[in-house]
C-alpha cells in the first residue's frame, strides 16, 4: 500500500484528511499530515518529514502531497525525492487526496502519481463556464 503524506502550510493538511475522513467514512489507512510551521529550522522541518515517510511507508512508497509548489512544504518535500520511493505532487485539494486514497493498493508510485497529477488538474473547475455551458 502507498503512504500519503499530506505536507502544508499551518494546519491545511489535518483538515484535509479529517474532511476525507468524513466522506470515506472511515480512518484513512497510512495517510498522515505534516504541518509546516516556516518559523521552526530547516533540519527540524526536514526531520518531521522524513519520520513522517518512515511512519506510512510500508514498501511500496510515499506519495507526498503539498499545498503549493515553490513554498517550504513542497521544497522541503521534494529533498526526499526517490525513484520508485518517494513521489512529490503540489497543490493538494480534496478531489486529489480522495482520489489518492482510492489507489492506495492499485498500482505502482510512478504510474499512480503520474495518474493523480491529472485527477488534480480535472478537479479544478470555472462554475460560470459549467453552467453556462449546460445552457446551451
Amino acid at each position: 500500500m502507498i503512504g500519503i503524506l499530506v505536507v502544508t502550510h499551518g494546519n491545511l493538511g489535518d483538515i484535509l484528511i479529517e474532511t476525507a475522513e468524513f466522506i470515506q467514512k472511515e480512518p484513512l489507512e497510512q495517510v498522515k499530515p505534516v504541518s509546516i510551521n516556516i518559523t521552526k529550522s530547516v533540519d527540524d522541518l526536514h526531520n518531521k518529514v522524513a519520520k513522517a515517510i518512515k511512519e506510512v511507508n510500508s514498501g511500496d512508497g510515499v506519495l507526498i502531497l503539498t499545498d503549493m509548489f515553490g513554498g517550504t512544504p513542497s521544497n522541503l518535500s521534494l529533498s526526499f525525492l526517490e525513484e520508485d520511493q518517494v513521489e512529490v505532487i503540489s497543490g493538494v485539494n480534496l478531489p486529489l487526496l480522495i482520489s489518492a486514497v482510492g489507489r492506495q493498493k492499485k498500482g505502482a508510485l510512478a504510474s499512480t502519481a503520474k495518474l493523480l497529477e491529472n485527477t488534480g488538474k480535472r478537479s479544478i473547475s470555472l462554475a460560470s463556464s459549467i453552467l453556462n455551458g449546460a445552457k446551451r
